[in-house]
């Protein structure tokens, strides 16, 4: 692997654009720290300065954000580079800072008076503030006083306490058994390589790594369990102590998500489990197999072993997207020619892919391009993310660029399915076509089907805290193995399973699962309307991509078309994956 200095220029991002020296860097950071002790001068005195504290709260978080962003990518070009690892610290010490100086804003606002708050929203110069002062004032009734406010802060990092030792067993301290690979070789099983070998043709293999990795958490099953539950607990206190009704009604909340948005994927995918089975079904059959086990169900039935170099996936994916439009593909055309992207992997760089950026240059796109189809799809992907940021940035002030998780993943989601439809139009060989519909279907499987299964455990085992009941390692399990089977009731639901839920990181940030499955199923019907409506839809679309945070997630998603409050968006998910699967039959 080359060092960073290796790698060619034009492979490289331009993080000048950002702060063109490290020296530039200093001075807004210095700048801002002095600007940060200063804004302490608007404490106890909020509502004779509301519009200038407000505009000073804006600057500086943009520009601390700034500093961060800049440190953060300096250090993932290469993590062995001591001088930006000392840049990043910093940059984490000076958003502490903030957020404990800053910290008096929202109290003190919400004890404006009524009539005088409404009295500043009718004023024009406040126009850019509106959603996020509406939204302080949606929260005033879970907001408890100052006093216990501060008491609930300095609880946040005991709060924190279940994920972070589930975090330090799973990531430090359990160790997996080694197991013998295609090659014959013994290799120490790790939750890295377990994918790998779960997609092994070896079915030996495949097995033998589904025990011993369930076998390996079933010594830590207690422990996990009694982390989890606690996890919980957390949720509930506080949920209670700022007056929800339920801990996942206290989760919603921040997005302003309606429950029946929530109950309608699960009802839906639930009524629509026979198309999972099915496809299941004929995945078994296409793998050649007497009897399907849960630990089949992730190897590919065919490996095309396409290859595509940077330049090419450049030109598939631009082909790909150009339904997308004009203004679209421009965006894409910026993100090539002036080096939004880092592409090749070097020593030190952090691994996977991303993108991220700052409000007032375009987004940063983090590869580890390896020329497989893979990466053409992880690139699309990251692209989507980098023009729904550039467009937030583009149409919002700060204040109001930031969009929400619940919608985050539509953009990059609709670029890969935009992909994934282009190629099977125009690639003829069988094989390719086979391979990349069992890929798409898999994704939904994932995606959408097992995110809801995750998201149904979550609200049964809160609903059962919530009552009273004890969740022992016992009781967890039966719950996810129950949901196994009713999920995959087609094929040998091995017990192992049971124990799937002491490995999921995503339990300890509660009800958040489901949003993957209702993005996918945003974009999946937005592909669909693009495709048939053209200007029509690309315009919505671009709409939707311009709303950033100026609105609650599915206010900013309606403008694109798409009612996550009504079912339909999932059902014509679900229709799409069984048009897909009727093409799968026809193929194998």
């Amino acid at each position: 692997m080359k060092k960073r200095e290796e790698v060619l220029k034009k492979y490289k991002w331009k993080i000048e654009d950002i702060y063109s020296s490290d020296n530039d860097w200093e001075k807004d950071y210095k700048i801002y720290q002095k600007k940060l002790n200063k804004y302490l001068e608007f404490k106890g005195n909020i509502s004779n300065n509301f519009f200038k504290a407000l505009n000073a709260y804006e600057e500086i978080a943009e520009k601390i954000e700034k500093i961060f962003v800049y440190a953060h990518l300096r250090k993932d070009e290469d993590n062995t580079n001591n001088k930006y690892h000392a840049f990043f610290d910093r940059a984490q010490n000076l958003i502490v800072q903030f957020e404990s100086v800053t910290s008096f804003l929202i109290p003190e606002i919400l004890r404006i008076p009524e009539k005088d708050f409404k009295k500043y929203l009718r004023e024009e110069k406040f126009n850019k503030f509106i959603h996020f002062l509406k939204n302080l004032l949606r929260k005033k009734k879970h907001t408890l006083s100052e006093k216990e406010e501060k008491i609930l802060a300095l609880s946040g990092e005991i709060a924190q306490a279940p994920g972070q030792i589930f975090n330090m067993i799973n990531n430090a301290d359990i160790k997996f058994p080694k197991i013998t690979d295609e090659e014959g070789n013994k290799v120490e099983l790790t939750k890295g390589n377990f994918t790998k070998f779960m997609r092994s043709n070896n079915r030996n293999i495949r097995k033998d790594a589904f025990s011993k990795l369930y076998g390996t958490y079933s010594n830590q099953k207690n422990t996990i369990a009694s982390t989890l539950s606690f996890s919980i607990k957390k949720d509930i206190y506080y949920s209670r102590i700022r007056k929800y009704n339920s801990t996942i009604e206290a989760s919603l909340f921040a997005d302003n998500i309606p429950l029946k948005v929530y109950d309608n994927l699960i009802k839906v995918i639930n009524k629509n489990l026979g198309e999972l089975k099915r496809y299941v079904s004929l995945k078994k059959e296409a793998l050649n197999l007497k009897e399907m086990h849960i630990y089949d169900l992730y190897v590919p039935i065919i490996e095309p072993g396409l290859s595509y170099n940077y330049n090419e996936a450049k030109k598939i994916i631009f082909q790909s997207l150009k339904p997308l439009g004009k203004q679209y593909l421009e965006i894409i055309e910026e993100a090539f020619r002036n080096k939004w992207i880092d592409v090749m992997e070097n020593i030190g760089k952090t691994s996977g892919a991303f993108s991220w950026g700052c409000y007032d240059t375009h987004p940063f796109i983090l590869l580890n391009y390896q020329n497989t189809l893979d990466d053409v799809f992880t690139l699309a992907h990251e692209l989507g993310h980098a023009a729904h940021s550039y467009l937030s940035n583009d149409n919002q002030h700060y204040i109001n660029s930031g969009y929400s998780i619940f919608i985050a993943e539509i953009a990059s989601t609709l670029n890969e399915i935009m992909l994934t439809k282009h190629l099977i139009s125009k690639l003829k060989d069988k094989k390719t076509k086979l391979y990349l519909i069992n890929n798409y279907l898999e994704q939904f499987r994932n995606t959408v089907f097992r995110q809801t299964m995750f998201a149904e455990f979550e609200k049964t085992v809160h609903e059962m805290a919530e009552e009273g009941f004890p969740l022992t390692v016992n009781k967890l399990s039966e719950i996810y193995l129950s949901l196994n089977k009713k999920y995959y009731g087609n094929i040998i639901v091995d017990k192992e399973i049971e124990l799937e839920w002491s490995r999921i990181p995503h339990f300890y940030n509660s009800f958040y699962v489901y949003k993957y499955a209702t993005g996918f199923s945003a974009a999946c019907t937005l592909s669909e309307k693009i495709l048939k409506e053209k200007n029509k839809a690309v315009k919505k679309y671009l709409e939707f991509l311009s709303g950033g945070g100026s609105d609650y997630p599915l206010n900013i998603l309606k403008k694109a078309g798409i009612d996550m409050e009504d079912p339909q968006p999932i059902k014509n998910a679900v229709s799409s994956f069984s048009s897909l699967v009727n093409k799968f039959e026809n193929l194998i």
